[in-house]
């Protein structure tokens, strides 16, 4: 998993007076949870940039006043009319606990339905990741090359090397539609012939 260095203040001021004068500063109050010690600390909102709007999840390396915490992003609020981030919670990374995290989808390929006139769709983009940090890996790679027209690859198909996947098994990740004007394989009409001829 690729590595974001970020760097913050501790907080003192933990009430709604300090949070609102940390927004005036356009500062974001976060908080880091699952270590020893509950973290309070602030955040340049635009240091949020390469973290939040992004596809990609990173291992942020936080230096808290010269204290550092190896972390992932859990949650974070907008403000409802203007879309900035209110607050922002963490959780601490330990080698050998287990934690829960989003991860993204990479589908790659060009599907043998697709090039028959089928059309490729995108039911899931993340999957819900079980596993220790040292096993999170950045993204989980989906190759869509065999699909044909009528093919689906579910949860379950795929490989998982240490780390758990938390969605159900038989949520489908993408499939190969039929679209108007689309033409069988050689190969699909060959299996349609033999289940004819069975």
């Amino acid at each position: 998993m690729e590595t974001l260095q970020m760097s913050a203040e501790a907080r003192v001021d933990l009430g709604k007076k300090g949070s609102k004068a940390l927004r005036r500063e356009e500062k974001v109050p976060c908080v880091l949870y699952g270590g020893e010690t509950v973290v309070h600390f602030a955040m340049p909102a635009l240091s949020f940039r390469n973290l939040v709007y992004t596809p990609n999840v990173y291992r942020v390396e936080l230096n808290v006043d010269g204290t550092v915490y190896s972390a992932l992003l859990k949650d974070v609020q907008f403000h409802p009319v203007t879309d900035k981030i209110i607050h922002a919670d963490f959780v601490q990374l330990v080698d050998g606990v287990v934690v829960t995290t989003i991860i993204p989808l990479n589908i790659t390929g060009n599907p043998k339905g697709v090039v028959t006139g089928g059309k490729l769709s995108k039911n899931m983009r993340k999957l819900n990741v079980r596993s220790t940090p040292e096993n999170l890996p950045s993204a989980i790679n989906i190759d869509v090359t065999e699909l044909n027209i009528g093919d689906k690859i579910r949860v379950s198909d795929v490989v998982s090397e240490g780390f758990d996947i938390m969605n159900a098994g038989n949520a489908v990740i993408a499939s190969v539609k039929m679209a108007r004007g689309a033409v069988k394989s050689e190969e699909e009409e060959e299996e349609e012939a033999a289940a004819t001829e069975a």
